[in-house]
């Protein structure tokens, strides 16, 4: 699943996440950097085998709505990530493929995807 060289978030975008039951090798961290380079705000959590966006929202509901949006791309392409909220309106997502322990091509698609959601931001 691992690919050789970073691809856009638009080429991303075009793909659909496969299934995995294992038997692939995580992405390096070398390659899961160069793919975060082309990821606007996402980082490497948990000694490279996750990756990890933060938003702060307007407030709770829009948290909530940003996360039903996450649920209905994540549900479409059967991988999904854990969403977390904090002081009601802190919210992150984490991704990661449970199967192999670490990053694949289908935790780069789903960030890519949703990156395009709409998310109503808290004003500076």
């Amino acid at each position: 699943m691992a690919t050789q060289s970073a691809q856009s978030p638009e080429q991303l975008r075009t793909k659909r996440c496969l299934p995995c039951e294992g038997g692939v090798d995580p992405y390096t961290l070398d390659q899961a950097r160069e793919q975060l380079k082309q990821l606007h705000g996402w980082r490497l959590t948990h000694e490279g085998q996750r990756i990890r966006k933060d938003w702060k929202v307007k407030n709770f509901m829009a948290g909530m709505r940003f996360f039903n949006e996450c649920a209905r791309v994540a549900e479409e392409d059967n991988h999904h990530p854990d969403l977390h909220i904090e002081g009601y309106r802190n919210v992150s997502v984490e991704l990661w493929t449970h199967a192999i322990g670490g990053l694949s091509e289908n935790d780069f698609i789903l960030a890519a995807k949703i990156d395009a959601l709409p998310i109503e931001l808290a004003k500076s």
